[in-house]
């Protein structure tokens, strides 16, 4: 079975950095993309970052130059790098794994998400 792990999340004042990390296992093959995700209350859930299996990155315009999604291999692991956070970054953060699993199917999994707060 495929578990999606988040940590990281929290309280920090506009202009902090907080770092977000993803840990997938169990069932894996490969991995197609990761993202990150995000929903404040109110809103639709939107698509903050994601980094593809060849290397490749794209950002939200709202957190480009801010954030950075980077993924450790070895370890599993997708980070969500914050910096100079505003308080509209307040959400609940969501990682997305579009993974090819050992039972030879493609799909998606979500953690269970983890709360960004920031306050003025």
């Amino acid at each position: 079975q495929v578990q999606v792990v988040e940590s990281g999340g929290g309280l920090v004042q506009a202009g902090g950095s907080l770092k977000l990390s993803c840990a997938v296992s169990g069932g894996i093959v490969s991995f197609i993309t990761m993202a990150w995700y995000r929903q404040a209350p109110g809103k639709q859930r939107e698509l903050v970052a994601i980094f593809t299996s060849l290397g490749s990155t794209n950002y939200a315009d709202s957190v480009k130059g801010r954030f950075t999604i980077s993924r450790d291999n070895a370890k599993g692991t997708t980070y969500l790098q914050m910096n100079s956070l505003k308080v509209e970054d307040t959400a609940v953060y969501y990682c997305n794994a579009n993974i090819f699993t050992r039972w030879g199917e493609t799909r998606d999994y979500w953690g269970q998400g983890t709360q960004v707060s920031v306050s003025s």
